[in-house]
């Protein structure tokens, strides 16, 4: 294996091992709100993207977040000994900008003219 392929497999191997260390992470603290009133939410993370009417005094909130994260790039090389001599090869992977989009949603049902949180939509794997 190259010295390329290594590294791409290390780093694959530390971002699962990053997913897995926060995973729950945000299921942790959305479980956190229910019980509360939206406000609670609203004044944590700001106003939301859309609240859907489901009816039957029940709504759904939703946030956006966007991410980026600058992964750099890598450079290696490997000399290697030919019938024609010593050659030297080298390898780059550019860097580049990962954007990463998650939605978070929260299901409320009105009470005294508020509206309270009472369950969420658990957040996709790589959001948690």
């Amino acid at each position: 294996m190259s010295m390329h392929g290594a590294g791409y497999i290390l780093r694959a191997l530390k971002l699962v091992f990053i997913a897995i260390a926060l995973a729950g992470c945000a299921s942790d603290i959305m479980k956190n709100y229910v019980g509360q009133p939206v406000e609670s939410v609203i004044l944590d993370y700001g106003p939301p993207i859309a609240v859907v009417d489901l009816g039957q005094g029940e709504r759904a909130y939703q946030w956006r977040k966007v991410s980026t994260n600058a992964v750099s790039g890598t450079s290696s090389g490997e000399v290697r000994h030919t019938k024609h001599g010593t050659v030297y090869e080298e390898t780059e992977t550019p860097g580049y900008i990962e954007r990463q989009e998650c939605f978070y949603t929260f299901y409320a049902r009105a009470s005294g003219g508020r509206w309270f949180v009472t369950n969420f939509r658990q957040p996709k794997l790589e959001c948690e």
